[in-house]
């Protein structure tokens, strides 16, 4: 809503304009009028409207042309005051007033206009007849109001279809030529309507026009009352009412009698409420909620957000199948003024046989959009209408900020939900198959997928320790001097080599030189294409070699190149890393480097072996009898010696453990 109204008062000299404002304010008619009033203010309070208003009158003897050019470039309504007993005056109106208006005035916005017949105290008849040929001819006149400052008739009615005309303008709803709705109105509308059908029928029931009417009016409809409602509508349109709820069509109809009477200010409340501005566009203050996001900080959609955007995906997925087939994709963004999710989105997310998006795909590409640009995020959720359904005070209340992540490091524990893995190779070492099989997709499918339609991304849930993550693969285009901070800003990084090139790992072991060697960003190298003969890499040292000297698991062997759907484990390992990386977690292997295996080891050991022989003959004796067994001296040794060997491990696996 406006901060508040300006209401210009034009004219010819003697209609009365002064007269007006001055018998608004003192509630008489004055004995003396001056050439001009002076401006005044109407606070906020005392205006039907709550917006203060501001008044300003105009007089020719006192003010210039120019002056009077800068009050029309600042007006917000202007009222042309003709005198009823003056034709002269009525004719000004076209032939002087309205043309300098228009002049004066910005051609895309016109200021709304209102035709006040004063001293209607001084006839017996009505200026109407000769108002209504002009009213029709322009469409920026609102209304025609006849008065009378000395009786004090219709002055305050004036005023306040002046406000009216500002705060609620006829203009861009309805036109009068056709006796319908202008198609930008029937647009907004019809969102609307989708909006509020929450189960996708197409019908407003009772529960749903009842939320409808709570949202936008801060009350329920008396059961009468909404039953009124729909009679209305019964015995004007035939298809307006279905299954006993409100269709569409019944929807637009009651919106253009709620016009036609007069009533648009309920039009505009729900189309405010619901996001649209004097032009009805959605309020740019209404998708872009305000978000503060700190460096080093990511955004997440939080439970709420998540349960709204379940119940988007269970509204439109009609046949069931937890998937989206392309027309229900279609009907779901139909409230949006574009498609949001091109060709690319099914080769970033996982989808069915049949190529259509997945429940949880959905919810992948959901959080890969809030996690990369949330502000876009912010956007489609007004679009779908997140605050109105959700009652929420704005879609920033469906995100998460996440805290620092140099705090994660500090703590050792993270809140985090989805975790960035870039990943750099060489031209052809198979990133993109890579990324393809975190979806499920082998080669053969991988084929299928047209150069146009490629993703740069790939999302997808894992599980680590029964926690579900979303880890979001990033591929980073191949040019080695030309990184920025985003392709190197994420929380892993993988590196892949493709082993049938002998050139190939070259490019990973300069990129980790280069910009990860001294990070505290984990890292991992994958040999893709293990299903094809391995051959010695063209570097320094082996890749095991060059893992092994710079602390690194050993490179893990992947190919997309299978009869079913690649493993997954390798994607578990990497999302394990990103929520661990002051753990420095290594494989699960006999690498002999990792804290795993060097545990392993020292558990194996000959020297431990000794020690726990030596304790078992010590504490337990060599020979345990029946007897024994039933002595508790022999448990109290027992429990002593277990006590003593726990120490000595867990004393030796902290020396291990310092160094790396």
């Amino acid at each position: 809503m406006r901060k508040d109204v300006r209401i210009l008062l034009v004219g010819e000299p003697k209609v009365g304009k002064t007269s007006l404002i001055m018998s608004l304010v003192s509630e008489e008619f004055p004995d003396v009028v001056p050439y001009r009033a002076e401006e005044i203010t109407i606070p906020a309070d005392v205006t039907p409207e709550r917006v203060p208003t501001h008044i300003v009158d105009y007089s020719d003897a006192e003010q210039t042309d120019e002056q009077l050019f800068q009050e029309i470039s600042k007006a917000n309504v202007i009222c042309i005051v003709y005198a009823v007993n003056n034709k002269k005056s009525i004719e000004k109106v076209t032939s002087h007033w309205i043309p300098l208006i228009t002049e004066n005035t910005d051609k895309d916005s016109r200021v709304p206009l209102i035709l006040v017949g004063n001293k209607s105290d001084l006839v017996e008849h009505s200026s109407m007849e000769t108002i209504l040929p002009i009213m029709n001819q322009y469409s920026e006149i609102e209304t025609c109001v006849e008065c009378s400052a000395k009786n004090l008739k219709n002055i305050s009615e004036l005023f306040y279809y002046a406000q009216k005309a500002v705060l609620h303008p006829t203009g861009p709803l309805y036109c009068p030529e056709k006796k319908d709705m202008k198609p930008l109105c029937i647009k907004a509308l019809t969102r609307i309507f989708k909006v509020s059908d929450l189960d996708n029928d197409g019908i407003l029931n009772d529960n749903e026009l009842n939320f409808f009417q709570r949202t936008c009016f801060n009350t329920p409809l008396e059961p009468q009352a909404l039953e009124d409602v729909k009679n209305v509508v019964r015995r004007n349109l035939s298809d307006g009412v279905c299954d006993n709820g409100l269709s569409l069509k019944g929807f637009l109809f009651l919106h253009t009698l709620f016009i036609q009477r007069g009533r648009h200010e309920t039009t505009w409340t729900v189309l405010r409420r619901f996001g649209y501005d004097d032009d009805l566009e959605l309020n740019q203050d209404y998708l872009f909620p305000p978000l503060k996001v700190p460096p080093d900080c990511t955004t997440e959609l939080n439970h709420n957000a998540y349960l709204f955007l379940q119940s988007v995906f269970d509204k439109h997925d009609k046949d069931r199948d937890c998937a989206l087939s392309p027309d229900e994709l279609s009907d779901l963004f139909d409230v949006f003024p574009y498609m949001p999710w091109g060709p690319d989105v099914n080769n970033t997310v996982c989808t069915n046989e049949q190529g259509w998006i997945t429940y949880q795909g959905y919810l992948s590409q959901w959080t890969l959009t809030t996690y990369l640009d949330v502000q876009r995020c912010l956007e489609y959720l007004g679009y779908l209408g997140y605050s109105i359904i959700a009652e929420q005070e704005s879609q920033a209340a469906g995100i998460t900020v996440t805290r620092d992540k140099k705090i994660d490091l500090q703590k050792k524990q993270t809140q985090r939900s989805v975790f960035r893995c870039n990943v750099f190779g060489d031209v052809g070492s198979g990133k993109s198959g890579f990324l393809q099989a975190f979806l499920g997709h082998n080669l053969v499918r991988q084929k299928t997928i047209r150069e146009e339609h490629r993703s740069y991304y790939a999302i997808s849930t894992t599980y680590v320790y029964g926690q579900e993550k979303y880890l979001l693969l990033h591929e980073v285009f191949p040019d080695f001097d030309f990184l920025s901070d985003a392709d190197l800003a994420c929380d892993i990084v993988c590196l892949v080599y493709d082993v049938s090139n002998p050139y190939s790992f070259e490019y990973c072991a300069k990129v980790f030189k280069q910009y990860f060697m001294d990070s505290k960003t984990p890292c991992m190298m994958i040999a893709t294409k293990s299903d094809l003969p391995e051959v010695k890499q063209m570097y320094g040292s082996s890749p095991l070699e060059f893992c092994r000297r710079h602390k690194m698991p050993p490179p893990q062997s992947f190919t997309c190149n299978t009869a079913a759907a690649p493993s997954k484990d390798i994607y578990t390992k990497l999302t394990t890393m990103a929520m661990h990386p002051h753990a420095r977690l290594r494989c699960m292997c006999t690498c002999n480097r990792c804290t795993f295996c060097l545990c392993q080891n020292f558990l194996n050991s000959e020297l431990l072996q000794t020690v726990r022989a030596k304790l078992y003959a010590v504490v337990l004796r060599r020979h345990v009898s029946q007897a024994d067994l039933k002595n508790s001296t022999f448990w109290l040794r027992a429990s002593v010696g277990a006590t003593v060997f726990a120490v000595l491990g867990f004393a030796m696996y902290r020396v291990l453990l310092k160094p790396r």
